[in-house]
């Protein structure tokens, strides 16, 4: 690239930034994107370096892997020396295996169950290729009773939802520009939800899973959060619920406003994005900053006290389905921190904004 050429492409990222209010890519973001460095790792060559990880993981062998020099691993936003954490205590690989995959910057990140200590967790996994070397490790590790059962629906289920594996027509297909623009809505639609604003970017089959458990249109589960009612399978406001129910749809539960207390979705980085298939994941935090946000307004001017009772933070990694800028599926890891916790991979100020990067 021309000197010309690199001072445009600067100012068309930035004014991008100016008009949708999206961060734009860092410099060496900006070069992967027309192949750069990890043009000769295709899917099978970065689902294989997740295979080669997960079984040096199993097999507490660190020195197993291809790294860089300058290998970096964090595991729940804590910065550790690889072969430390979850390398220590992980038993054996999980039957449920979802692999997504972004050839030109280099990515590949991975949903999968696990067994530590011999129960079932359940794991997201990002890494970062250069140069046939691992150059970057990222990992949730969701444990605990509800992750065990969450393993276990997983495992159930045997395979990801084959939506996320089709490929977008080629004449339907969008720039990885459109796809962060489309998923971030679903961000900033829940942060501090209204129930007012413009929610046609979900799609009529939208659906989440979350730790493995169908959070949307699930009657199953209708009452099973603590506070929640039984407001049959659609929001009516006329049931008075206090708080959004995971039998309603995913607009149903925006239409609401019962997400309010959801205070702040940050650090919101979309590190792993596939235009072929229409993919976006992002690894980010929503914060229940809980005392005066529980108390706020629904669409329909009842006042309603709901959601967490003492701060915290979910430290999460998000995929999303995008096709005919609508949101079709939505499956997310995430386990509980400490509230304002960082991931390791940004700068304070990065971490507490609500712009997102990709």
């Amino acid at each position: 690239m021309s000197r010309k050429a690199g001072i445009l492409s600067a100012a068309a990222a930035l004014l991008l930034s100016a008009i949708f209010g999206v961060a734009a890519p860092a410099q060496a973001g900006s070069a992967r994107q027309d192949g750069g460095y990890s043009a000769s790792c295709d899917r099978a060559c970065l689902d294989g370096f997740v295979d080669q990880y997960l079984d040096a993981v199993v097999a507490h062998d660190a020195s197993r892997l291809p790294v860089t020099k300058l290998v970096k691993f964090t595991e729940n936003g804590q910065k550790l020396e690889l072969g430390d954490g979850f390398w220590r205590s992980a038993s054996a690989r999980g039957s449920y295996k979802f692999y997504i995959e972004d050839p030109p910057t280099g990515e590949v990140a991975f949903f999968g169950t696990m067994q530590e200590a011999g129960d079932p967790v359940i794991l997201a996994l990002r890494l970062k290729i250069e140069n046939r070397k691992i150059a970057e490790v990222e990992t949730i590790v969701a444990r605990g009773q509800m992750a065990q059962t969450g393993a276990k629906n997983l495992e159930k289920l045997g395979h990801p939802d084959p939506i996320y594996l089709e490929d977008v027509p080629a004449k339907e297909r969008v720039s990885r520009l459109d796809l962060v623009m489309t998923a971030n809505k679903y961000f900033s639609g829940m942060q501090q939800n209204d129930g007012k604003g413009d929610y046609s970017f979900f799609a009529d089959d939208c659906n989440r899973l979350e730790n493995g458990m169908q959070t949307t249109n699930n009657p199953n589960l209708a009452t099973a959060r603590p506070g929640q009612n039984n407001a049959g399978p659609h929001y009516n406001p006329a049931t008075h619920p206090s708080m959004y129910s995971a039998a309603w749809s995913c607009k149903d539960q925006f239409q609401s406003g019962l997400l309010h207390f959801v205070t702040r979705i940050r650090d919101r980085r979309f590190a792993v994005v596939d235009p072929e298939r229409g993919l976006a994941l992002a690894f980010g935090f929503f914060d229940h900053s809980a005392g005066s946000t529980r108390t706020f307004q629904t669409p329909d001017g009842r006042t309603v006290t709901a959601g967490p009772t003492t701060p915290f933070t979910w430290e999460i990694a998000e995929l999303f389905k995008v096709q005919g800028g609508q949101i079709h599926r939505i499956q997310a890891v995430l386990t509980q921190g400490p509230y304002g916790m960082g991931s390791g991979w940004s700068s304070w100020n990065e971490a507490m904004s609500d712009v997102p990067r990709w």
